[in-house]
């Protein structure tokens, strides 16, 4: 046999070499690690079907911050469980709600970390919609407007970056619009600008007791089928003045994430969601997979396909490994 004068197999022989040639990298500073905040005072509740991941309460960021920021991660996205909810989910705009309160803890305590929000209606709605009603259906426009006093109100509290993430047509020139005309024109938005109706949101809802009281979200949230529908979703909100485009969920969409990559000159994150975390853990639990090669390797995957951020609920075990 007549080997090829290239030999794969010369620059994997040790791991020095493996390690000069290596690709692609993963950095804690490029990761984002998701709290969720609840109601109350010294609450650290685990969320069953998310093993390793808590409700915090307020008083309790400023220990999850450091905790974050001394393994290199150093930006949280905030989502708020609210004590009260509403048919408008007048909560998520409140002075004293429960993300504006998280905010200003974590500004007077951590005021290094990046803080981020998270944009919607469907934590504050006693119906668990993205949205306003009308009937049992979801009223885009009337929502653009109370999507714009979320975001205004929490960069007023001090947020560094916010997120939409309720599908909305039109909402990131609605949010920019209102930033811009109150003098935050340098908080960016990060668009969840590619989110998926996917199976994959299970734990999430069960964790932020949001889940929808009647129907589903895919009048909003896009169909699992489409891929150039991807892009024209992301143009526009490119055009609207988003600074970050964020594909939701991570491992199930890793070719969308690589056409967006190949399509825009702006950073693309990738939300690897609850239900990816849920079915490491779980498998791992059991004893079926080595749960730290698999989360490292499944977020390689992410970073492969043209990731620059990953939002995930490893970010703290998988900065630990880094380390």
């Amino acid at each position: 046999m007549v080997f090829p004068e290239y030999r794969p197999r010369r620059l994997r022989k040790n791991e020095t070499l493996r390690a000069l040639i290596r690709e692609t990298h993963l950095s804690p500073s490029q990761l984002i690690y998701p709290v969720f905040i609840a109601a109350g005072k010294k609450k650290k509740e685990e969320i069953p079907s998310m093993p390793g991941v808590f409700r915090l309460s307020v008083d309790n960021l400023a220990k999850e911050a450091k905790e974050c920021m001394e393994l290199g991660v150093n930006s949280m996205i905030l989502f708020g469980i609210p004590e009260e909810k509403d048919a408008m989910g007048t909560g998520a705009h409140a002075k004293d709600g429960i993300i504006q309160r998280g905010i200003r803890e974590l500004k007077n305590k951590a005021p290094d970390l990046n803080i981020i929000t998270d944009v919607c209606l469907c934590e504050y709605t006693d119906h668990g919609h993205c949205g306003c009603l009308i009937g049992d259906t979801v009223d885009n426009d009337s929502t653009l407007e109370i999507l714009s006093k979320i975001a205004l109100s929490h960069a007023e509290a001090g947020a560094d970056m916010v997120a939409p993430s309720d599908m909305m047509d039109g909402r990131v020139a609605e949010i920019r619009g209102i930033l811009d005309e109150n003098n935050f024109d340098m908080v960016p938005i990060m668009s969840y600008a590619v989110k998926y109706a996917s199976a994959f949101y299970g734990p999430f809802r069960d964790a932020a007791n949001c889940s929808p009281q009647f129907g589903d979200r895919k009048s909003y949230q896009m169909d699992p089928a489409n891929s150039r529908e991807a892009l024209r979703e992301a143009t526009l909100d490119v055009d609207e003045g988003a600074d970050i485009l964020m594909v939701k969920p991570a491992v199930a969409y890793l070719d969308i994430i690589s056409r967006l990559k190949d399509e825009f000159d702006l950073p693309v994150a990738a939300y690897h969601v609850s239900g990816e975390y849920a079915m490491i853990k779980a498998a791992a639990e059991k004893g079926w997979i080595d749960g730290d090669k698999v989360m490292a390797e499944t977020l390689l995957s992410i970073k492969r396909a043209g990731a620059d951020i990953i939002l995930t609920y490893f970010a703290k075990d998988m900065a630990r490994l880094l380390q």
